[in-house]
């Protein structure tokens, strides 16, 4: 362990990474500088420098990176429609590899020797966070206490605090875990630990009851741009600014809740209780400007890979080779999904209202009912007849 003379730590303030700091100096007697990023934790940052230094950690960095975050991980996935398991949006998920990737450059600004984590060695985390690590540097040394220390509960956690005088936001009534930030909150452990509990309506941050949410619908129109979200009413935003708000409008409709039993890529079952307001809101209103701008057979084939990418995304691959091929696939298909959707949002649900788009596909002259030039109904018997060919010939051969 004399090795290590200088650790980077990715570091919350929360009770993991408050022990953890505290933990690697007394262990490992080496300098550790900790790393806070700022993904739209909606959380006062100012307490995390004074904690981190009366901690021991000998530099703090704590960098905005709520841009970046929407930009470059948010909206790519929600160009593939991205969803795990049918109801996650990969909240966390899509926030570790940006986490690691600043956390390396500020070891390699900083010569450390190593990087820590807070993920426990139950989770998922820590494979997210270490396949990232290895990506940018395969000779990285990652110190995870998790899997090295006796402090094998969070009730030894709190403990350990205790003695060591650090503040934590965690108490025994309240013991879940939480992870925010401008995609998503997450609940998981403690009293979520049965999946028979229900979750109480007070644990909920970013979204109010469906049932209480207001009687009248309110209407939005969402404008797109190669597959990314723009506008809200007509008014431009940039990534995060355009994520906030949606948040704002599905929150307080009652939108995006979810409580999953979900498959971990280590081999668990976990619950967890997510929500998820603007993603909600954006992967519906995505999906209709989709449906009058992408071809059949390509829409078809995109969907066909949106359960390898949100495996991809959720067990940590997002540096991966087949990660990067799959999203240059899927924005190839993105060129044209311009245009305009407007939803109604009312009491935990988001319909859509309407769409348009310069690069429509869709033709009501060959849709409608009415009489029409450009399609002859007669052919439609052919069509039917070479498509029952095989169905036919089975049957015959068996009669």
């Amino acid at each position: 362990m004399s090795d290590v003379k200088k650790v980077v730590l990715a570091y919350s303030g929360g009770l993991d990474t408050s022990v953890i700091l505290k933990w690697l100096i007394e262990v490992y007697g080496c300098e550790v500088i900790s790393f806070s990023a700022d993904i739209g934790q909606e959380e006062e940052l100012d307490f995390i420098r004074p904690k981190a230094l009366k901690t021991g950690a000998s530099k703090v960095y704590i960098d905005d990176l709520r841009e970046e975050f929407v930009r470059d991980y948010v909206f790519p996935a929600f160009r593939a429609n991205a969803i795990y398991e049918g109801q996650y949006l990969l909240g966390t998920s899509l926030a570790r590899p940006l986490i690691a990737k600043r956390q390396m450059e500020i070891a390699k600004i900083e010569g450390a020797d190593a990087v820590s984590h807070g993920a426990t060695g139950k989770g998922n985390d820590q494979v997210r966070f270490e396949l990232s690590y290895f990506s940018i540097d395969p000779h990285i040394r990652i110190i995870a206490p998790w899997r090295e220390w006796d402090l094998t509960s969070r009730t030894a956690l709190m403990a350990f605090a205790e003695k060591h005088g650090i503040e934590v936001p965690t108490s025994p009534k309240k013991p879940y875990s939480t992870d925010r930030n401008l995609l998503h909150i997450s609940y998981e452990g403690g009293v979520l630990e049965d999946p028979w509990a229900e979750a109480t309506d007070d644990m909920y941050t970013m979204s109010i009851a469906p049932e209480k949410a207001p009687d009248l619908p309110e209407i939005v129109e969402i404008t797109f741009r190669a597959g990314n979200p723009v506008a809200v009413n007509g008014e431009e935003m940039s990534p995060a600014l355009m994520l906030k708000t949606l948040n704002t409008l599905g929150g307080r409709n009652g939108i995006g809740r979810i409580d999953l039993v979900e498959n971990r890529f280590v081999g668990m079952k976990s619950r967890g209780v997510y929500e998820t307001p603007g993603g909600t809101v954006l992967r519906q209103a995505h999906m209709a400007m989709e449906s009058i701008t992408l071809d059949r057979e390509v829409a078809h084939l995109r969907d066909s890979l949106i359960p390898k990418y949100a495996e991809l995304v959720y067990n940590g691959f997002w540096f991966s080779p087949e990660m990067r091929l799959l999203q240059h696939m899927i924005d190839e298909t993105q060129t044209v999904v311009n245009g305009v959707v407007r939803m109604k949002l009312y009491k935990g649900q988001c319909y859509v209202l309407g769409r348009k788009s310069d690069n429509s596909i869709y033709s009501e002259a060959f849709a409608t009912f009415e009489d029409d030039k450009v399609y002859r109904q007669r052919d439609a018997e052919g069509f039917i007849r070479l498509n029952a060919l095989r169905l036919r010939i089975q049957r015959l051969m068996k009669s």
